[in-house]
């Protein structure tokens, strides 16, 4: 199993990205939270094609911290079913796999 992780997020604006960014990152759920405006999603939801303006959250955080993480961004996210996937991190810079480590529950 990986020891760290990637964790994308789709949110509905740079506000609620910056919520839940600041949330997790001040509760040391994820050390960082890069986050990238001028998404475009297209998707099915509820029966229709839907195309909306999105931000990504890109959270860098322990694989153990996952689930709790996830039920943080469940807490405070607007969308009823929200984007929260856990991307495994093979291989990294050593020092920032550390950092990582050092700035987490």
């Amino acid at each position: 199993m990986n020891k760290f992780v990637v964790v994308l997020c789709t949110v509905d604006n740079l506000e609620s990205a910056k919520k839940i960014a600041r949330i997790v990152v001040e509760e040391r759920l994820a050390a960082c939270a890069n986050i990238m405006q001028g998404l475009s999603s297209i998707y099915h939801w509820k029966g229709e094609i839907v195309e909306d303006s999105e931000c990504l959250l890109i959270l860098k955080t322990k694989a153990t911290l996952f689930e709790v993480l996830k039920n943080k961004i469940l807490e405070i996210h607007p969308y009823e079913v929200p984007e929260i996937i856990s991307l495994g991190i093979d291989n990294g810079f050593d020092k920032y796999l550390d950092w990582i480590k050092e700035n987490t529950l």
